[in-house]
């Protein structure tokens, strides 16, 4: 039996016709717009994880300023 992918759920919700066309093979007309559709949720994904990982960065470097500043003042109270 061929697992379920949710690719293919999120398609038979959208269309059950286009899903039956390719579960039986049928080529889509119009293959140079969904290969431009493809192209821009990769390039999109790609602009997500960066924006993800600059997040994190700031954060890290927040924390790290702050920890930095503790220390400094730990110093002055100190010292």
């Amino acid at each position: 039996m061929k697992p379920i992918r949710a690719s293919e759920v999120g398609a038979y919700v959208y269309c059950h016709r286009a899903w039956w066309y390719r579960q039986k093979g049928f080529q889509p007309s119009n293959p140079e717009e969904l290969a431009a559709g493809t192209e821009l949720h990769r390039r999109h994904g790609r602009k997500a994880l960066a924006a993800g990982v600059l997040r994190s960065l700031a954060w890290f470097s927040l924390l790290a300023a702050c920890a930095i500043l503790a220390v400094w003042l730990a110093g002055k109270l100190i010292g």
